[in-house]
């Protein structure tokens, strides 16, 4: 089977991202499953290599895809030449690396739309620093939705067995609890079913958490699973969809950790988030780092394959060579995923 070819972005320059960008595409087992190509600035990633693994690597500028090289010791990147090296400074918030970080994630989307590359891959910017730019939106779902011309979209996380899907995400809990409406969470229960079908499960379990404390105990604690959530998963159930719910938000992760579901569709962000966080971001205290940052965030409903680390910038770990990368490993895993089954 030919590789996919896979668009990576830098992230913000001043964060983690070009340093486990390094690590992750000198990695034996990601050049076996696709062709990566890194959206960033060349000089950036050339002192990432400087930190992590000096002359062990060559980062090749390129100005388009098919300028692409793909064998061992070579970091394909194309030179998007956004930063000032004389002006970057490493764990700082800066309007030049919010723009830089902004332009990869639109030059990605525009690759994806043409058909140069098969999926995309997203590592973190800072919503800060791309509003100092002047890009006034809540995060990379968002752009892609606006770049994409999509208006039906879910946030899907991941973690080993664990998979959520959002009816909410980037809104306050007020406005979360207005926004569980019946249509909303049976599209949201059609993507996750989906998702599924596109990872290769042939007949996937989906479970829907309740909103209110043990689902609303038959209308005592809020009628949102009697006059929203219910309804939904009747209808999906009509439709063929093996679905389950609304089950308590309180057990329904720990069931599907167990394997009785294949994915969970959340009521909000903090609903699915804490979660897989907990299971997926392991804090050593005995040597004051972390011992893993796994899982990835991935959007769904999008015309293209969009999967991103799920931290943030790190910027009080940036350009020390000690970020850990297994996130971007585990989000480009899963593009190549897509790629293959789409």
């Amino acid at each position: 089977m030919k590789k996919p070819v896979i668009g990576i972005t830098m992230g913000d320059p001043a964060s983690i991202g070009p340093e486990i960008s390094v690590k992750a595409l000198t990695d034996e087992h990601i050049l076996s499953i696709c062709d990566p190509i890194i959206v960033g600035d060349a000089a950036v990633m050339e002192d990432a290599v400087a930190v992590v693994c000096p002359g062990q690597v060559r980062i090749r500028a390129i100005e388009n895809v098919k300028d692409a090289v793909f064998e061992p010791g070579v970091i394909n990147v194309l030179d998007m030449k956004l930063v000032d090296m004389d002006k970057l400074e490493y764990g700082k918030v800066s309007a030049m690396c919010g723009e830089a970080a902004f332009r990869y994630v639109e030059k990605v989307i525009k690759l994806a739309m043409d058909g140069e590359i098969d999926a995309t891959v997203t590592n973190a910017l800072n919503k800060a620093a791309i509003n100092l730019a002047g890009h006034h939106f809540a995060g990379h779902t968002e752009i892609y939705a606006h770049y994409t011309g999509t208006k039906d979209y879910t946030m899907m996380l991941a973690h080993e067995n664990l998979r959520v899907v959002h009816v909410s995400t980037h809104v306050s809990l007020r406005e979360a609890c207005d926004r569980v409406k019946k249509d909303r969470v049976l599209s949201c229960i059609r993507i996750a079913d989906d998702a599924c079908r596109r990872l290769g499960m042939a007949e996937p379990r989906v479970a829907v958490a309740g909103l209110n404390p043990h689902s609303g105990e038959g209308g005592l604690f809020g009628r949102e699973e009697i006059d929203e959530i219910s309804p939904a998963i009747e209808a999906a159930r009509a439709e063929g969809i093996n679905v389950d719910g609304p089950v308590p938000p309180d057990t329904v992760f720990s069931k599907a950790r167990g394997g009785w579901y294949d994915i969970v569709v959340a009521m909000y962000h903090d609903q699915g988030h804490i979660p897989l966080k907990v299971s997926g971001f392991v804090y050593d205290q005995a040597t004051g780092r972390w011992g893993s940052v796994a899982g990835v965030n991935i959007t769904l409903g999008l015309p293209i394959i969009r999967v991103s680390v799920d931290h943030g910038t790190a910027f009080g770990h940036a350009h020390q060579g000690l970020a850990n990368h297994v996130s971007l490993m585990n989000s480009i895993e899963y593009a190549a995923t897509f790629a293959n089954n789409r």
